[in-house]
This record gives structure tokens, C-alpha cells and sequence, in this order.
């Protein structure tokens, strides 16, 4: 674990946010300033808990080293020293670039009509009670009903420390296997929906977005039942016509804010699909033959004829997925990171 934890670079980073903490200009942009004290109150967090595993274990060596016979109490110690270093582990995994940061989580049916309307809201509500039960708050920035059942499409702004990192891998496109409701003969379905996530990146974005390039419509919004999405003329889609992406918002009571935050969460979609191009030149010029394809199908949830939620990158399998599907990710999320690293 030693080698994995960079406790030098920790403090080191530490230190430096805490200059940045001491500037004059610190508290003009609130939004930064919060999260600069959430990522440094969690650098603290992390290093005061290797410290504190360190001396844990170099106490119950000197223990055994003096009395055998306590072998006992050291072995309930270490059960709990194991509890701590898993939780530590994940701190190191959720290292990424943009990992400590909120996101962005869109969902599309695909092919299928009502069938895959239907499995969008389903999804949708996996990841809704998924951040309920793990402290990340969600609010649904876009919403468009399906026309018998379901939806069309949604795009959930989550926020809380690491929503990004833990997230991040759930992008590609998902697979149910079940019998339809919708089918009177009761037979199987199989229907598909894509999930994309992009990080809500804090800094100022250097993106050149030409007026031109964009084809903008204003739209009547849909709410989703239960939740306080405005239903005024001011949602707004923005399409960006050289690369086909488009966004929209519909949370806001003014058009020019819906506006203003569609741009935000293009410019996060442009700067990420920028990335994306660096690191396959890089792969490239390295001679890596890595797929970066992530239209791929990633994961398979069958109800019928049997139970079971595979991960088709990873192999993680579940024989309950009822509880994967009311939100108990977190293990597939965790084993996937580490497997996907």
C-alpha cells in the first residue's frame, strides 16, 4: 500500500492548496473556493488515515513482539486495519484528472420504442437511488417523457466528492433481457439504452465555440413526475452542427440560463472529446492497440429466464439483479475501477 500512497506528493499537493486558500482573491469565485476546501479537507482526510494505519500496525507489531500471547486482540485489530486500508485503496484508485469532480449523467434509449423507453427509466432510477444511498445529491437538468411509458431522454447533474471517478466507467451502452409488460403474449425482449457521463470540469475551459456552428431551439418542457422541472417555453437544445453533439436544459426558469448552462455542458462534451483525440494519437504513437470505443455494450441485466447482471469488460457478475437495479452498485462500481485501471 506503501508504494500505491504517495505521502510526500500528498502533503506536497496539500500545502500547495493551502496557499491558494491564503490568496486575497480566494472567496471571489465561491464555486471554486468550495471545492478547492472539499479536495483539500479530503487530501487531509487521506493522509491522516495512512498515518494513522501506519502506527496502528507498527503498535500491534510491537505487541507481538512483546507478548504472544495478545494474539488475539491483534487479530481483531487487523480486521479493522482492513476495513480502513479498502477504503484508502479506493481513495487511490480515484485518481484520474477530473475524478473528484460533480458530473454529468445523460441516458437515451435505443432501438425498440416502448421497450427501451421504458428500460431508459429504469436505469434512471438505478442511478437516482444509487446517489440517495451514497450522499451525491442529483438535480435533472433535462427530461423528455416517452410517448406510452418511460423516457425519451434525461440528463442528471450529480454532484458530490468523486461522483465523476466513481461513475466514469458506466458509460456505453446497457442491455435488458426480460419478459415485456408491454407484450401481451408475455414473451422475451431484449432492449438496449446508452449511458454517457462527462465531468463537470471547475476551471475555465479554453474552447472556442462559433456562434455558426450552432443550431439552437427552444422547446416546451416535459417534467419528470415528481421532480420540480420547469415546464415554462424556455428549455432550450443546442446542437454543435460540426460534430453533431447536442445538449440541452430545461431546469432553469430563464431561457438565458438554460442557454448559459446547455453552453457549460457542451463546452465540458467538446473539451472531453478533445482529450479523447490526444490520448488515441498518444496510444498511437506508443503503438497501443486500445480500444476506445464507447459505444460498446458494457453490461447485460437478465431477469428472464434467469437472474444475472454481468459486466461484459470486467466479468463482475451479480445473481440479484433487483438489488443492482434499486441503486446497490457501489461494489460493481468499485471492482470495476480497479479492474479497468
Amino acid at each position: 500500500m506503501g508504494g500505491l500512497f504517495d505521502l510526500e506528493n500528498k502533503k506536497k499537493e496539500i500545502r500547495a492548496l493551502e496557499e491558494e486558500t491564503k490568496e486575497k482573491e480566494f472567496w471571489n469565485n465561491i464555486e471554486r473556493a468550495n471545492n478547492i476546501n472539499q479536495k483539500l479537507g479530503h487530501l487531509k482526510k487521506e493522509v491522516a488515515n495512512f498515518e494513522g494505519i501506519q502506527k496502528e500496525i507498527e503498535e500491534d507489531y510491537l505487541i507481538l513482539e512483546n507478548d504472544a500471547e495478545l494474539e488475539e486482540l491483534v487479530a481483531s485489530s487487523i480486521k479493522d486495519l482492513e476495513v480502513k486500508i479498502k477504503e484508502l485503496e479506493t481513495s487511490v484508485i480515484l485518481n484520474g484528472e477530473f475524478d473528484g469532480n460533480d458530473c454529468y449523467l445523460e441516458i437515451h434509449p435505443g432501438a425498440g420504442g416502448t421497450e427501451s423507453c421504458d428500460w431508459a427509466s429504469m436505469l434512471l432510477r438505478m442511478y437516482t437511488r444509487f446517489c440517495e444511498k451514497n450522499a451525491f445529491s442529483y438535480e435533472i437538468i433535462e427530461f423528455q417523457k416517452g410517448e406510452e411509458a418511460g423516457i425519451k431522454s434525461v440528463t442528471l447533474k450529480i454532484k458530490g466528492l468523486y461522483a465523476y471517478g466513481y461513475l466514469k466507467n458506466e458509460m456505453g451502452v446497457h442491455r435488458l433481457v426480460r419478459k415485456s409488460p408491454f407484450d401481451a403474449g408475455n414473451r422475451r425482449h431484449t432492449s438496449f439504452a446508452s449511458v454517457s457521463i462527462t465531468p463537470l470540469i471547475n476551471t475555465n475551459i479554453n474552447i472556442e465555440i462559433k456562434e455558426d456552428d450552432l443550431k439552437i431551439d427552444v422547446y416546451h418542457s416535459s417534467g419528470a413526475g415528481g421532480q420540480s422541472v420547469n415546464t415554462s417555453n424556455s428549455a432550450v437544445r443546442i446542437t454543435h452542427l460540426p460534430t453533431k453533439i447536442v445538449v440541452t436544459c430545461q431546469n432553469e426558469r430563464s431561457q438565458l440560463k438554460n442557454k448559459e448552462q446547455a453552453l457549460n455542458l457542451l463546452k465540458n462534451k467538446l473539451y472531453m472529446l478533445e482529450k479523447e483525440k490526444e490520448n488515441v494519437q498518444m496510444q498511437s504513437l506508443k503503438g497501443e492497440n486500445k480500444s476506445i470505443n464507447f459505444g460498446s455494450q458494457i453490461r447485460s441485466y437478465v431477469l428472464e429466464p434467469y437472474k444475472l447482471v454481468k459486466d461484459h469488460r470486467t466479468n463482475f457478475e451479480s445473481s440479484n439483479p433487483d438489488k443492482i437495479l434499486d441503486g446497490e452498485i457501489l461494489d460493481m462500481l468499485l471492482f470495476n475501477l480497479k479492474e479497468l485501471i
